[in-house]
């Protein structure tokens, strides 16, 4: 289930970025020959209208767009040559280019701000939270505290905390907070849900000097911070709002761990068992779905902004490489060779599969560890 899942995600996300390439192309006069989802060999031919023929396709991984005119070194003729995408002008060129990356952050914003509307998880204040159902989450834990060595992890969802005849259901942060500073040096036995599955650890001890966070020196803890969360609905502007806002911090936080992560690599340092390959991203999605539809809409929306950033790397078999070319085009004011572009091509595509058979072999590690 979890691969059906994936690969309808897969595919809906590559339509959406080629419909972005597909559109403004169409916008700009440039002839698309071919609109397909899947990719070839064909399945079979839903329609042609105009000079576009739409597909689908065997190979269930995505989608693509046939655009017309992407070589120099061909003959057109006069009619030809106003429809062909490398007899545009050098904005045009860059604008079809980036639009497949635009559409997966306008469709990353769209879905942010739906599951915002349907009722998404929100950290709330314990003041705010009358009328809403809500839950004590573990939003961090200190290395090496009692929490950590007990195996508590952020995202836990706690549901009760006892130790002998005393006992703490329902609560919220301060009141969690207060039943350990009041026990120091007794054992606590929590018990917790983590993706649908409800946990029990025992013999938690309460450390008598290390804080709720390790760093009040004389306040009992178990090293974790707690949250309360309720789902809340947002109305639609705060929404798209709040989505364009989530859209951007996506944006952030994957551009960062991308940077780092390849900075990482070049010197060696590279933990390649944290990058989750198609296997790892698969069983993401069926954990999402398997805990709700707002969990699944919101992982897709993150996936979204995942493709786009990848998309933008300037490697000429991406998107980011391909604008490259074009700024360079620009500059030199002639075209690029298309013997250099295809030596280019080919050392960009075979970097991208090299990446992701290593990707796909740690993966496939992790699963049988």
């Amino acid at each position: 289930m979890s691969i059906v899942l994936f690969i309808a995600v897969l595919v809906v996300l590559i339509v959406v970025h080629e419909l972005g390439h597909f559109l403004v192309a169409k916008l700009f006069g440039i002839r698309v020959d071919e609109f397909g989802i899947g990719y070839p060999p064909r399945a079979f031919t839903i329609g042609k209208r105009g000079d576009t023929t739409y597909t689908i396709n065997w190979l269930p991984f995505g989608g693509f767009v046939r655009i017309f005119g992407e070589r120099h070194d061909q003959n057109y003729s006069a009619r030809e040559i106003r429809q062909a995408f490398v007899h545009k002008s050098r904005f045009i060129q860059a604008a079809v280019l980036i639009a497949g990356v635009l559409f997966n952050f306008i469709f990353a914003w769209i879905l942010f701000s739906t599951t915002l509307m349907m009722g998404a998880p929100t950290a709330i204040d314990e003041a705010d939270a009358a009328g809403f159902d809500t839950r004590l989450i573990v939003s961090s834990i200190v290395p090496g505290s009692p929490a950590d060595v007990a195996g508590l992890a952020a995202g836990d969802e706690l549901v009760s905390m006892r130790t002998g005849d005393d006992s703490l259901e329902g609560m919220t942060p301060s009141q969690a907070a207060r039943f350990i500073q009041e026990r120091p040096g007794e054992n606590v036995t929590i018990e917790y849900i983590r993706d649908t599955d409800t946990r029990t650890v025992e013999n938690v001890q309460v450390s008598p000097a290390h804080g709720v966070l390790g760093d009040s020196p004389g306040t009992p803890a178990i090293g974790m911070a707690m949250a309360l969360v309720a789902d809340r609905s947002l109305p639609v502007w705060e929404a798209l709002s709040q989505g364009l806002a989530g859209t951007f911090r996506a944006f952030e936080v994957v551009t960062v761990g991308l940077v780092g992560f390849f900075a990482s690599a070049v010197t060696g340092a590279a933990d390649w068992s944290q990058v989750a390959g198609p296997i790892g991203i698969a069983g993401l999605v069926g954990d999402a779905s398997s805990v709700g539809i707002v969990y699944l809409l919101y992982f897709t929306a993150f996936i979204s902004v995942n493709l786009a950033v990848i998309n933008l790397i300037p490697l000429p078999a991406l998107d980011g490489g391909r604008l490259l070319f074009v700024v360079i085009e620009a500059v030199r004011r002639k075209p690029i060779s298309e013997k250099v572009a295809t030596v280019f091509n080919f050392v960009g595509f075979t970097l991208i599969i090299a990446l992701m058979v290593v990707v796909t072999y740690y993966d496939i590690a992790k699963l049988l560890s």
